[in-house]
This record gives structure tokens, C-alpha cells and sequence, in this order.
């Protein structure tokens, strides 16, 4: 089991490396906007080096915790999962399906980490990043990473969902990730014809708007369709001006964003009910 976890982490690792490098250089050569000047202060954009650090570090640390709790927690859920599958949902079209299937249980678990008070207590780390690019897709706390994992081992353990397609699908939402959070700037018919189907970073630059109304929609995290189908698209076309962050609140240091979840409650997003009409 060891040796398997090694090689499959190794390949996924090197894929997902070598995504992240192209994007990192591809947003520099043609990037979509230019960091805004933090509040207050014009001679520091809020993509400066100090971020760069923020974001690498928390990522250095859930890098940390995958090979130790996330890919073995994983594996042993897929390994003891429920057998109940019929003999159809096998093979390729069983793979589809599976991912369609674990992109929809995603939707939720991330509408959920905006509407759960104590989830999104995690889960606002990510959202203080008050600049997207590249970076921004490995910035998570590391709490909604263990978070994420259980839920993510409960899900497979109860629904019979293969290591293979887990895997598949963890390696598809870090590439997916990393291109909708990016500051590349695409063509504009293009980026039109692939959010029909996929998010892009034009559809989640506006989820990452410090707007409150726009921070609650846009859930996506592989397909498009789920947020027209629940009712949680955005109307709000992205606009390169637009604020990033959370509302009302301020970036934080490193060790400060550490401890973000065990401070006072953070200010809790409105439901999709409560969102305002305009």
C-alpha cells in the first residue's frame, strides 16, 4: 500500500507541478489584470511578495499533510467502501459518472463551507486573498483541507466510489482549480464557449468578490451547470476593477490566517435566500 500511495502521489504531484509552473508563467506573460493598491496605502499592491509568501506557505503545509492523512485517509475509504454497484457502472462510462457524480457533492460541500458558520470560519482564508492568480488555488487552511478529506472519506465509503476515480477526480479539481483561479487573460469568445460547460476565471473572479451577494454564488468547481440548475449563477459580469476579499474584512499575516478559525466568529455570509435582488 505504501509503495502505491508513493507512485501515485509522485505522478499526481508532477502533474499538478507542472500545471501550476505553466500557469504561473502564462498569467505573467498575459495577465487579465494588474493587483490594485491595497486601502490606504498606493505603494503596496495587494499581489506583492508578502502574499506570495502567505499563500505558498499554506500550501506548503497541506503539501505536508497529503502522503500523512489525506491520500492514506482516502485510499482506505475507496479500499472499504460499501459494494453495491451494478456491473453497467464500470469502465469509462462508470468513471464519467463518478466524476459528474463527486463534482455535484463538491457543489455542495463548498455552498455548505459559505452557509455553515463553523465551516466558513476555514474556509474565509481562502476568501482574504484580496488578489487572484494562481496561488490563490493552493491557499486553504489547513483545517478545511482535514475537513474536506473527512467529508470526502465519508462520501466514498457510503457511495462505493473507486480509489481510481477518486484520484482521477482530486487530480481534475487541482488542474480545474488552478485555471479558475488564475489571472490569465483568455480570449474572449473562448472563455464564452468553455464556461457553457466549465468554470473559468472569469466566472470565478466574481465568486471572489468582496460583495457578499456575489462571494455567495458561483459554486463551481468543475461544471458550470450546477450553479444555473440550483439557482447560484451570478449575474454580475466580472469586472477587473471589482474588489477582492471579503467584505468588511482585512488580509491577514501567516501565523495570523493559522489561527483565523479559532478567533471570534467571522462575519457569517448571507444564505442564497437572504441574497438581495439587485
Amino acid at each position: 500500500m505504501v509503495a502505491e500511495l508513493e507512485t501515485l502521489l509522485g505522478w499526481k504531484s508532477l502533474a499538478v507541478g507542472l500545471w501550476v509552473l505553466a500557469f504561473f508563467v502564462a498569467e505573467r506573460l498575459l495577465p487579465a489584470a494588474r493587483p490594485l493598491p491595497a486601502p490606504g496605502d498606493n505603494r503596496k499592491p495587494a499581489g506583492g511578495w508578502w502574499r506570495l509568501g502567505r499563500n505558498l506557505g499554506l500550501w506548503l503545509l497541506n503539501a505536508a499533510l497529503s502522503p500523512l492523512l489525506i491520500l492514506p485517509l482516502t485510499f482506505w475509504a475507496a479500499t472499504h467502501a460499501l459494494s453495491w454497484r451494478p456491473d453497467w457502472w464500470q469502465g469509462l462510462p462508470g468513471l464519467a459518472l463518478d466524476i459528474l457524480l463527486l463534482d455535484l457533492l463538491i457543489y455542495w460541500w463548498h455552498r455548505a463551507n459559505h452557509e455553515v458558520p463553523f465551516l466558513w470560519r476555514f474556509h474565509e482564508v481562502h476568501h482574504l486573498d484580496r488578489f487572484l492568480d494562481t496561488t490563490s488555488a493552493l491557499r486553504f487552511h489547513f483545517g478545511e483541507v482535514v475537513l474536506s478529506a473527512l467529508a470526502r472519506a465519508a462520501v466514498v465509503l457510503l457511495l462505493g466510489f473507486p480509489f481510481t476515480s477518486v484520484l482521477v477526480f482530486e487530480v481534475l479539481v487541482l488542474l480545474g482549480a488552478i485555471f479558475h483561479h488564475s489571472n490569465l487573460r483568455l480570449p474572449a469568445t473562448l472563455e464564452q464557449v468553455l464556461a457553457r460547460l466549465i468554470i473559468t476565471p472569469s466566472i470565478h473572479w466574481v465568486h471572489h468578490h468582496a460583495l457578499r451577494r456575489d462571494t455567495d454564488s458561483n459554486y463551481g468547481t468543475l461544471f458550470s451547470f450546477w450553479d444555473r440548475l440550483f439557482g447560484s449563477r451570478s449575474a454580475q459580469p466580472r469586472d477587473l476593477a471589482m474588489p477582492i476579499g471579503v467584505e468588511g474584512r482585512a488580509e491577514e499575516g501567516f501565523v495570523s490566517l493559522l489561527v483565523h478559525p479559532l478567533r471570534a466568529a467571522p462575519a457569517v455570509l448571507p444564505s442564497a435566500k437572504s441574497r438581495s435582488p439587485d
